[in-house]
């Protein structure tokens, strides 16, 4: 077997083997968080706030929580507030990086694949200032796993080339692990907000 195929399938079982385990324990984290409130989604938008206050206008991409994924809908309340525009991902294909569609808290959203709700096909498109990242895991070095389509790696790919775009995960504290397995393609987050604190790589 080529070695570069056989490091390839490693990286990826890893991911796969990791995945699972990210998967428990952000279900496990976000339980807690319900029984107990649910006050994490509060306190990573006041953190958030905290330490970084967009200017009104600035265009901020988020996205419309599945499952256990840490809600963002209070930040990006609070984002619209302030006067920032809002976007929302959307899919234009398998291998190719996700457009961002103009939206605003009360507009409709609309089913999409894997499960994901997007804002209407005719929203104009937006290019993100700040792009909150939903994740399975993440790493003190700013390296997230995702679900393994790679859509936000390919999307900061394009973006990044473009401008500042600054990339913010958003996590339950207990997601992080000790190391992301990562390769090239892996895009690195600038910033990750976990209800404990603001992590900067």
């Amino acid at each position: 077997m080529d070695e570069a195929v056989f490091v390839t399938q490693m990286l990826q079982a890893a991911k796969q083997e990791l995945r699972l385990a990210a998967k428990a324990t952000r279900k496990q984290a976000a339980a807690a968080d319900r029984a107990a409130g649910p006050m994490a989604a509060k306190a990573v938008s006041d953190l958030f706030l905290a330490e970084l206050r967009p200017e009104p206008g600035s265009i901020v991409a988020g996205y419309w929580p599945m499952g256990d994924e840490m809600d963002p809908r209070p930040l990006l309340q609070n984002l619209a507030s302030l006067g920032c525009s809002l976007a929302l991902p959307a899919l234009q294909g398998a291998e190719k990086p996700l457009l961002f569609r103009a939206w605003a808290p009360g507009e409709p959203l609309f089913p999409a694949a894997f499960g994901t709700e997007e804002p209407d096909a005719a929203q104009p498109l937006r290019t993100p200032l700040i792009l909150l990242v939903p994740l399975l895991a993440f790493d003190a070095q700013g390296y997230r796993l995702g679900y393994g389509g790679g859509f936000y790696d390919r999307s900061l790919a394009q973006l990044r080339p473009k401008g500042d775009t600054l990339a913010v995960g958003l996590a339950f504290s207990a997601q992080q692990v000790e190391r992301v397995p990562r390769d090239g393609n892996d895009q690195r987050l600038d910033w990750l907000v976990t209800e404990n604190g603001v992590i900067r790589p």
